[in-house]
């Protein structure tokens, strides 16, 4: 009797641990994933865009998200994503405030088996297997168009003559201040007529492009017939300063900027800005099935760059009611 209750006794443990195994691989896909993301700042119209459709898109994509506002400092990045890795997150993914300086914290990431994904801004670093993929838009030809527009502006409005151009920079040694600069300088060689006068950082905010903008318009030796700001932000900030000067956006300086936040197509309505080259904020979704992909095991490109627009003063206002950002 005591060998058969034994017996029922080891039949029922054996059962249990069965249905423990069993059980665990069906938790552990119930699991949601865990994606920890590092965020810029908050420092203009499209960053709000950016960071509502990360946070949008993690809630339908049923996503655990662990989000970490920089303040647009690069210490506040790296502290976020130690702690990220600290925390055994499934997938980092940040937009990098600038593109070097990585290489250290992504190390401690690969050596915690936990993969990168970088969004809108790209790194310099000297292992790309450090970070999976990278998603967002092309800068260099986003400064391009920028730049092909201001040749053929000159064409139309000044055939004779030197064309002096101010540029408002983005953040010193992020990578759209840098690729930005350098598409539309490239694109501006197509009329040598056209000069950069000059070029200093706004900082991609509204109250530094207007700080610098004044400072422009006060070193009065040459006419500034040209504006060519990183972002929209930044372009409305010197809107305000050239109409403090006395001066009219568009009819006494032409404007092209760069992002197409609504803010910028409700400046064109207004006659205030000629055009705005498209910067897609709108990554959430695609950001989401990326980190979906990457925990997955899946093969993903190195660059995934997004499809964007020009948009002119001519079709704002029928453009302006479609904007999603």
């Amino acid at each position: 009797m005591k060998t058969f209750r034994r017996q029922l006794l080891a039949v029922a443990a054996l059962g249990l641990t069965l249905g423990a195994t069993a059980l665990t691989p069906a938790l552990a896909a119930d699991k949601p994933l865990v994606l920890g993301f590092s965020q810029v700042g908050a420092e203009s119209e499209w960053r709000t865009a950016n960071t509502n459709s990360i946070k949008d898109a993690a809630k339908q994509a049923g996503i655990t998200l662990k989000f970490a506002d920089a303040q647009q400092k690069q210490e506040n990045q790296v502290k976020a994503i130690r702690s990220f890795i600290a925390q055994k997150v499934d997938v980092i993914a940040f937009s990098p405030v600038v593109e070097t300086g990585w290489d250290t914290v992504l190390r401690e990431a690969k050596a915690a088996n936990i993969p990168v994904i970088l969004t809108d801004r790209a790194v310099k670093v000297s292992d790309p297997s450090l970070y999976v993929t990278f998603i967002g838009s092309d800068f260099v030809e986003e400064g391009r168009k920028a730049g092909k527009w201001a040749v053929e502006w000159a064409k139309k409005n000044a055939p004779t003559g030197d064309v002096n151009i101010v540029e408002l920079q983005g953040t010193v040694g992020s990578a759209p201040a840098i690729d930005r600069k350098k598409g539309f300088e490239e694109a501006i060689q197509a009329d040598p007529r056209l000069k950069i006068l000059r070029s200093q950082s706004g900082d991609f905010t509204r109250a530094k492009g207007k700080e610098v903008m004044e400072a422009f318009l006060k070193a009065k030796d040459k006419k500034i017939q040209l504006l060519f700001a990183h972002n929209d932000d930044m372009a409305i900030g010197a809107i305000q300063a050239i109409e403090e000067a006395g001066m009219k956006p568009v009819k006494d300086i032409a404007i092209v900027s760069i992002d197409g936040v609504r803010g910028a197509f409700e400046a064109m309505v207004a006659g205030k800005l000629n055009v705005t080259i498209e910067c897609n904020p709108l990554l959430g979704p695609q950001l989401m099935q990326l980190a979906k992909d990457v925990k997955a095991g899946k093969q993903l490109p190195k660059r995934i760059t997004t499809e964007e627009g020009v948009f002119t003063a001519d079709v704002a206002a029928q453009e302006l009611p479609k904007r999603k950002y």
